[in-house]
């Protein structure tokens, strides 16, 4: 397993230092099945390599975000990644996933995709919500919690937006 990892991250080493080198002010590391491992096999298969990731790309002087889906469980762990932000989805409220990754390190997240589908209320209530959470500290950046969906309206997206623009201008 540890062979196969070291040559995924070496790709992956290669794939973002190309992207910072091509003008990226900063990278994502999107690891979207990291929240199926238990916290142990996380930490023996996974941990290791991405923090060999993150440690190679320090040189670039660009911040990397370390981001996974279902991982309310391993944030702790996530933070020993050498990222100097983690993403969170919607499955953990911002408050406890800081909690878990500590005041010092950023947090991306974490509006629940699906959220995009629902009305305006609705949509206007989870983004409020969220940023009601950040109490507008610094190091937060609002994203959704995963991808956003193939039949998300453009228009709900967009309202997304102007809410969250519209909230910083408060």
């Amino acid at each position: 397993m540890h062979l196969l990892m070291n040559k995924l991250a070496q790709a992956t080493r290669d794939y973002l230092a190309a992207q910072i080198e091509a003008g990226a002010d900063v990278v994502q590391l999107f690891d979207s099945w990291i929240g199926c491992l238990a916290p142990q096999d996380f930490k023996e298969f996974v941990l290791p390599h991405v923090q060999s990731i993150i440690q190679h790309l320090k040189k670039y002087q660009a911040p990397v975000i370390y981001f996974g889906t279902g991982t309310a469980g391993l944030l702790h762990l996530m933070k020993l990644s050498g990222a100097e932000v983690i993403g969170a989805d919607w499955r953990i409220p911002l408050g406890e996933a800081w909690k878990k990754i500590g005041q010092n390190l950023a947090i991306q997240g974490n509006l629940d995709p699906a959220v995009l589908l629902a009305p305006r209320p609705i949509i206007r209530r989870h983004v409020l919500k969220i940023l009601d959470e950040a109490q507008g500290r610094p190091g937060h950046i609002f994203n959704l919690g995963h991808g956003i969906l193939p039949e998300t309206p453009r228009d709900n997206a967009r309202y997304v937006v102007e809410l969250i623009h519209g909230h910083n201008r408060q």
